[in-house]
């Protein structure tokens, strides 16, 4: 085996670990300690997740799932735990995670990647431009594989491309070589004390840098010290990685014309940090262009799923934030329908009203919780105003009043109404294209 696999195993050796949370990641990590053999694992969720994977394995569940925390030694905490300021610093000291321990213990180069939005699209597309230059590149992360999934396939030469969300990053005690910093904005507030809380968790993307290591930074972001060799980015010309027009400059040299089919300005942005960090990993300019061409994007992020009556429909659902709505709708030369509103996590939405308010857009489709909240914020000076009950109910009267293009970008999280925004995404999808 690797040495990852080896240094990771010696980690847990004889100790009493505690799997906190069992969605995807947690699963992953059961799987790799049974594999190891040489610890004792124990397993607590809010829910009973008793199942033939558990089997053998204590399963602590409840209301109270979280007042076992002092009686293990180390404690592996999957992403969807919000434990805001719940637990004492001797017990924190106890927690880690799967990009805690790659990144502590990784034998290869890992291109770490953050932001509030674009992460996912960014991590792909490095992922994508350095795959088609030939280099070894593996994706995981919040993208939806575990970080230690690729524990035991890593050759000398592969790169990791991880996409790291917030609650990925809160309890790391190791940053990548290279990190990825996209953007900030209000979000995720449901999962931290504040804002700060929130900002603090992502810092951790290059808070133990060292030396020799590399951060892409948004301008606005730039920390006031850093041992990493530090390239800063922004929309406004002013950065080492910005966009002019339809231009993309990195460092210096213009990049007119580039072939892509990521729609809007924010993507050319993203499109210029992959292409530098790409770069830093010896791709030469003219296989990075033709990488970036034939990247077709992902689902559920500005993505056309059928025409009606002759109007477009994006789907947008991975849209949870008020800066995404206002970007999707600026990703085009004209929408009349937007369709916005998801779970309520007391986000500001007065740039979206603004924004909605000062648009040409014809029809604002509300869905609930947010949508109905802001409603009355909204002027309906120059567009309508709908109060929907549920997405049926939206694309229902998108389908009866839109002309030239109707967007979903919900500006919200789906949880309370869908699993995730994928689920959110394909129900959209289905209801335009009346799929059963």
């Amino acid at each position: 085996m690797n040495k990852l696999y080896e240094s990771v195993r010696g980690f847990f050796d004889g100790m009493n670990v505690l799997i906190l949370g069992f969605g995807r990641e947690g699963r992953s990590t059961l799987r790799l300690l049974k594999e190891f053999g040489n610890c004792n694992v124990a397993i607590s969720d809010r829910n009973d997740v008793s199942c033939p994977e558990t089997e053998g394995i204590t399963v602590i569940h409840g209301e109270d799932y979280l007042d076992c925390l002092d009686r293990f030694d180390v404690i592996m905490k999957a992403p969807g735990i919000a434990l805001f300021d719940k637990v004492s610093p001797e017990i924190k000291a106890r927690i880690t995670s799967q990009t805690d321990l790659l990144l502590r213990y990784r034998p290869v180069p890992v291109i770490g990647i953050t932001g509030t939005k674009g992460k996912s699209t960014t991590s792909s597309l490095i992922y994508h431009i350095l795959s088609r230059c030939g280099k070894t590149a593996v994706l995981i992360g919040n993208i939806g594989v575990p970080p230690l999934d690729c524990i035991k396939g890593l050759e000398k030469d592969t790169v990791i491309v991880c996409e790291m969300s917030c609650h990925q990053l809160e309890y790391v005690q190791a940053s990548p070589d290279t990190a990825v910093y996209l953007n900030l904005f209000e979000e995720h507030l449901d999962h931290y004390v504040d804002f700060d809380a929130y900002r603090l968790a992502k810092e951790n993307i290059y808070r133990f840098q060292r030396p020799g290591d590399t951060l892409i930074i948004n301008s606005a972001l730039l920390p006031a010290e850093t041992g990493a060799d530090v390239i800063s980015a922004n929309l406004d010309g002013t950065a080492d990685i910005c966009v002019d027009g339809t231009d993309i400059i990195i460092c210096g040299k213009r990049y007119s014309g580039v072939k892509t089919k990521l729609l809007g300005r924010h993507n050319l942005y993203n499109i210029g940090i992959a292409m530098r960090a790409a770069q830093l990993f010896g791709c030469e300019d003219a296989d990075i262009l033709n990488a970036v061409s034939s990247f077709d994007g992902l689902r559920h992020r500005l993505e056309s799923v059928g025409r009606v009556n002759g109007a477009e429909y994006i789907n947008d659902s991975i849209s949870t934030c008020p800066s995404t709505a206002i970007a999707a709708v600026r990703a085009f030369d004209k929408t009349d329908t937007i369709i916005i509103g998801g779970m309520d996590r007391g986000i500001d939405y007065s740039e979206l009203v603004d924004f909605l308010n000062s648009s040409d857009i014809e029809n604002v489709i509300l869905l609930p919780d947010s949508g109905h909240k802001i409603m009355p914020e909204l002027d309906g000076k120059g567009h309508s105003l709908y109060k929907a009950s549920d997405m049926e109910d939206a694309v229902s009267y998108a389908k009866r009043v839109t002309k030239i293009r109707c967007i979903l970008s919900p500006a919200a999280a789906s949880y309370g109404f869908y699993r995730n925004f994928e689920e959110r995404g394909d129900h959209f999808r289905s209801l335009v294209n009346d799929i059963k």
